[in-house]
């Protein structure tokens, strides 16, 4: 008879390793018997375990995209050579140092030996495997080339990881400049400003209007920067919470970013890039458009976007093709809908879809290089502008003091 399923509790467990050292983590188990037993195949022997909930940062993977990317390599390479999966999968299992990463690859050993398929068993993780990833390996399973497919889910996870590289190194200058100054200024508020305004109340002389703006200023930050910290905090938990529970506020923030000036069409473009690689891959895969359309949606990370997404598979729904869809909602620029046209007509769609990928890849890496060689020289300007400000403020009645001295 078919056992029922049982569902999966997270829980948090403390346990002896092979060396005799201490090893505390998370696993999902349906008890705490089945907890044992999986830990004993990760060559752990349980101490204490309860149920926990699973903590996971706002916005941060749970698994590093590196991480997935040697998975898919891996196990392309043990498949290709005609080791059998669960073997595949148990010797990856071993060579994983990633302490979140282990137990889920272990969680996959225990459901295909249960019976399920490798996608039914990665189903089981969808804050690991997405939607998209689950399907490609459905259709690589289905086609008997699931090596083939695990190839090219790893060209595709390198090419986001070279992507979201490039878009780091537009915040990273950024930040390191601001906060910079924003400690220069602290450190100057908060202890040197307030000996200078003693100095220049002893000597009683009329302020510069930037000066009395300056002690005002370090006069608030010394009595108020906590309040304000802590308001700031507020704030911001606040405003994560309303996107999170109120779509309508979502869309219209994640439309806003789109509309921004340089890096709006730049984070357009990063989004499609992915889009239309994955949507490519998959129909390349012998998936079907719309289910295709619907599993890559939910990538890319913009609910105006996905909205936009929705629409034109509403149209093709109605029989429309995916170049007239796509310019029905104005998603993709008349060069890009051009190039779906001519793949719909020739029969090599799924080439068409690379081009576009690679179409906007180009362009992501340009804007990017343009964007970081603008922004430098635009923030050193900004840096020279605020201490030229700050240090007027401070020198100028330190002028006038010592002009009076010399009388």
């Amino acid at each position: 008879p078919h056992r029922p399923h049982v569902p999966m509790t997270p829980y948090a467990y403390r346990a002896v390793g092979p060396g005799g050292q201490i090893v505390r983590g998370r696993l999902d188990a349906r008890d705490l018997p089945d907890l044992e037993r999986r830990l004993a195949r990760l060559g752990l022997e349980l101490l204490r375990g309860k149920p926990a909930i699973a903590l996971q940062l706002p916005g941060r993977p749970a698994i590093p995209r590196r991480e997935l990317i040697n998975f898919c390599f891996h196990l392309e390479q043990f498949l290709q050579a005609g080791v059998p999966i669960l073997d595949s999968l148990a010797d990856l299992r071993d060579s994983l140092d990633h302490p979140r990463f282990r137990p889920v690859v272990a969680n996959l050993i225990t459901a295909i030996e249960g019976g399920q398929r490798l996608s039914e068993a990665l189903l089981q993780h969808p804050q690991v495997f997405d939607g998209v990833f689950c399907s490609l390996v459905r259709a690589g399973e289905q086609a008997g080339e699931l090596p083939r497919v695990l190839r090219a889910l790893a060209a595709a996870l390198k090419r986001d990881d070279e992507l979201a590289a490039f878009t780091r190194r537009i915040a990273i200058y950024p930040l390191i400049v601001c906060a910079v100054i924003l400690a220069a200024i602290g450190v100057a508020l908060i202890y040197v400003v307030p000996e200078l305004a003693r100095l220049f109340q002893t000597v009683g002389q009329a302020l510069p209007l930037q000066t009395r703006i300056l002690i005002a200023l370090s006069g608030f930050v010394r009595g108020y920067g906590w309040l304000l910290a802590l308001a700031l905090v507020a704030g911001t938990l606040a405003f994560r919470h309303a996107l999170a529970t109120r779509p309508s506020l979502r869309h219209d923030v994640d439309a806003l970013k789109l509309r921004l000036p340089l890096l709006g069409e730049v984070r357009r473009k990063l989004i499609l890039a992915r889009f239309t690689g994955l949507f490519g891959m998959m129909y390349a895969s012998g998936i079907t458009i719309i289910d295709a359309l619907r599993a890559a949606e939910d990538v890319v990370g913009n609910t105006a976007l996905k909205a936009g997404l929705q629409q034109a598979g509403r149209r093709i729904e109605q029989g429309a093709g995916l170049s007239e869809a796509f310019a029905g909602v104005e998603l993709f620029p008349p060069l890009v809908t051009r190039m779906l046209r001519v793949g719909e007509s020739t029969g090599a769609l799924d080439q068409a879809l690379s081009n576009v990928s690679y179409f906007y890849e180009r362009d992501v890496r340009e804007a990017i290089e343009r964007l970081q060689a603008s922004i430098e020289p635009a923030l050193t300007v900004i840096l020279g502008l605020l201490l030229l400000a700050v240090m007027s403020a401070v020198m100028l009645p330190i002028y006038d003091i010592v002009s009076r001295m010399k009388l």
